[in-house]
């Protein structure tokens, strides 16, 4: 499918670099979670399912984006992430989270698409809360 006029071809650039980014960070919260849930750490297990879910949440808006543009997001299956490390976890997350902020900072300032320019405001937003408060379930549907 041809993209239309309007739509600038940097948008679907951005749109699956975040998309990538988005898995990356999906993939790190799942593996922590996991060992979280493992040790019976409660509290880790909840606050590390939430930032999970609300990173899956943005790789839908995203792939959603992609296919209102008119084509087939590309197959991340074989990204692959360094697991992190459950004691500490903390001080990684913020570092990742701040890095997140920077992305969508830089690429909400670019001459891109309206529609795309909200998915990414928003998700720039739940970002912010995560890196302030290390919880998810500030995704908006």
């Amino acid at each position: 499918m041809s993209v239309p006029e309007s739509v600038p071809l940097g948008s679907l650039r951005v749109l699956e670099e975040s998309r990538e980014r988005e898995k990356t960070q999906t993939m790190y919260y799942r593996v922590l979670a996991a060992d979280a849930a493992a040790g019976e750490d409660a509290e880790a297990t909840e606050r590390l399912n939430d930032l999970h879910a609300d990173e899956q949440h943005h790789l839908s808006r995203l792939t959603a984006r992609v296919l209102e543009l008119g084509h087939v997001p590309r197959d991340l299956s074989a990204l692959a992430v360094s697991a992190g490390e459950l004691d500490g976890w903390e001080e990684e997350a913020r570092e990742r989270e701040a890095e997140e902020v920077r992305w969508y900072e830089a690429v909400t300032g670019l001459d891109l698409d309206e529609a795309t320019l909200v998915v990414l405001g928003e998700i720039l937003v739940s970002e912010r809360h995560h890196l302030r408060d290390l919880r998810g379930k500030w995704m908006s549907a």
